[in-house]
């Protein structure tokens, strides 16, 4: 079903006498209403569409689904797209320690936390979180078509001033560069290495080195491994996101897209992606994360979040559930044979199946594109 989410495209529709059913997403079309309520709207669904009621019971009649934005939320319970960086943090005040308690984000996760987690006792909260979450992967299907994604997943303790944080983002420059679009977890560590890295791809490579150098000094007595906790930790990236601007007319070069939670809502999400799939939801989220990496998933060094998101990739490499075998690359390894022994136990049941030639552990960042870039899916797609 063909999605229409802007006004003169609707129109077209609309003007153009017999016409295939679609879904109409976020507009206010009450500007429309004298064609719509003779139109002959079988099929068609208004999905967080603004009307009156009068408009909206009459697209009904004329065979239409309506399904109305509920207004009694922080958040939007249907969008069109995914949210940039600047939508999420509407509000925030660089030169404001609690600066990211004033955005938007923040107010929707204290929201989520007042009505309940995920278990919220109110069936209106969680069909609200529920069309919101729907409407979030409609978005990032469509932001994901046609491309080449490649995951890289790691531990949201990794501090900036890490080898292992600028090795990262070597290799999201790298492969976003080579035409990878860059996929993540969104949040702070690893994850932001990642944005930062695709961020940077249009930029010279020395750029990137300075902007490391000034996210890295953190405050005095700052906790190890909770970097995101730092009351500055926000404010650092956004001064190198001010000095450092995606070159004009470059912005499809740094793309990339991080799937963070509001479960996970105190650490706030990084900033370097471009776009921004957030959901309620956190196991709709990391299975889905997953599933879209068509290209293969780097894992550098984490605990136990990145430990179960190796196994879930291994379940679904193990029975082909998303139609491909696809890379597994182990960035670490030292962390993966040691600090977290994986490796041992992922040799032993990729024994006998495709995936296992697809497997690696490796400390080296060039040999990490280098299999990304001579994997070709068509000959890794699973049937019957």
């Amino acid at each position: 079903m063909r999605e229409i989410d802007d006004a003169s495209t609707l129109k077209a529709w609309l003007d153009g006498g017999a016409r295939d059913p679609v879904a109409v997403q976020s507009l206010d079309v009450e500007p429309f209403a004298a064609p719509l309520v003779t139109a002959n709207l079988d099929g068609t669904v208004f999905l967080g569409c603004r009307a009156s009621r009068d408009l909206a019971g009459a697209v009904v009649k004329q065979g239409a689904l309506w399904f109305s934005a509920i207004d009694d939320f922080a958040f939007p319970t249907h969008r069109a797209h995914l949210y940039t960086p600047d939508e999420l943090f509407e509000g925030f005040d660089p030169g404001d320690p609690r600066g990211y308690a004033a955005t938007f984000d923040y107010r929707v996760f204290e929201e989520y936390e007042r009505h309940g987690r995920e278990r919220t006792p109110s069936i209106l909260v969680s069909l609200a979180r529920r069309l919101h979450d729907h409407s979030i992967t409609d978005a990032l299907e469509e932001t994901i078509e046609g491309r080449a994604v490649v995951a890289i997943m790691g531990g949201h303790g990794m501090e900036r001033g890490h080898p292992m944080y600028a090795g990262v983002a070597r290799v999201s420059r790298a492969l976003t560069r080579h035409g990878f679009l860059l996929v993540s977890g969104g949040g702070p560590g690893a994850m932001e290495a990642t944005h930062l890295g695709a961020y940077f791809a249009p930029r010279d490579d020395r750029e990137l080195d300075e902007a490391i150098t000034l996210l890295a000094p953190r405050p005095k007595g700052a906790s190890p491994g909770k970097e995101y906790a730092d009351p500055d930790w926000l404010h650092r990236a956004w001064r190198v996101r001010d000095r450092y601007p995606i070159p004009a007319g470059r912005e499809a070069e740094a793309l990339s897209v991080g799937v963070p939670t509001w479960l996970y809502g105190h650490e706030p999400p990084a900033i370097f992606a471009t776009r921004i799939a957030k959901y309620f939801a956190n196991s709709v989220r990391e299975d889905g994360l997953l599933s879209i990496a068509s290209h293969g998933v780097v894992y550098a060094p984490g605990s136990a979040g990145t430990t179960q998101e190796i196994f879930q990739d291994v379940t679904q490499n193990h029975y082909g559930t998303t139609g491909l075998v696809s890379p597994m690359i182990l960035f670490g390894r030292e962390h993966w044979t040691r600090t977290r022994p994986v490796w041992p136990l992922l040799e032993k049941l990729a024994d006998g199946h495709l995936f296992k030639e697809l497997l690696a552990l490796t400390d080296d960042e060039t040999e990490i594109v280098r299999r990304i870039r001579m994997y070709d899916p068509e000959l890794y797609r699973v049937t019957g």
